[in-house]
């Protein structure tokens, strides 16, 4: 039963250490991997110094943070337009299945839809994670089509 209960607010500066700590939680249990605390640590505080990276809302409930969200931009010069991805969604497992997605990605599409330049949204997933992928389908996403393929030249995983 959705919980209407939960604010959700843009991320601030003084969030970092606790979205570093679900983005540390997130991999270890979708990917399996143990993110370097600095690099995460690092990473998080720049995005939320910096909109031009993306940005981050988070789900509250009582004051405390339960759940996150980010996006990050892609120009299309196909479409003239903007794409949001999608990142960073992480909710505490206490809170899952009560709402705090659908609260923190219903937000965040209104502003999609809301700013003229966004001309739609995306996301990668776990190739294995079937329960993610329902969801996503469920809020309306499909299978694009295309493989993500990656060449990472520092990794700190």
């Amino acid at each position: 039963m959705p919980n209407s209960e939960f604010e959700i607010r843009t991320a601030r500066v003084e969030d970092w250490e606790v979205i570093a700590e679900f983005n540390s939680r997130l991999a270890a249990e979708t990917e399996g991997k143990s993110l370097n605390p600095e690099t995460i640590n690092a990473g998080a505080r720049a995005l939320l110094a910096d909109p031009k990276h993306g940005r981050y809302f988070v789900a509250t409930e009582n004051g405390t943070v339960i759940g996150q969200i980010m996006h990050t931009r892609e120009w299309s010069d196909w479409r003239n337009g903007e794409i949001w991805w999608l990142q960073s969604v992480y909710v505490l497992p206490e809170f899952r299945h009560r709402g705090a997605f659908r609260s923190l990605y219903q937000h965040l599409e209104q502003l999609a839809r809301n700013s003229p330049e966004v001309i739609g949204l995306r996301l990668y997933v776990e190739t294995h994670n079937q329960r993610a992928q329902s969801a996503y389908r469920h809020f309306g996403f499909r299978d694009a089509g295309y493989t993500v393929m990656e060449q990472i030249f520092r990794n700190d995983v």
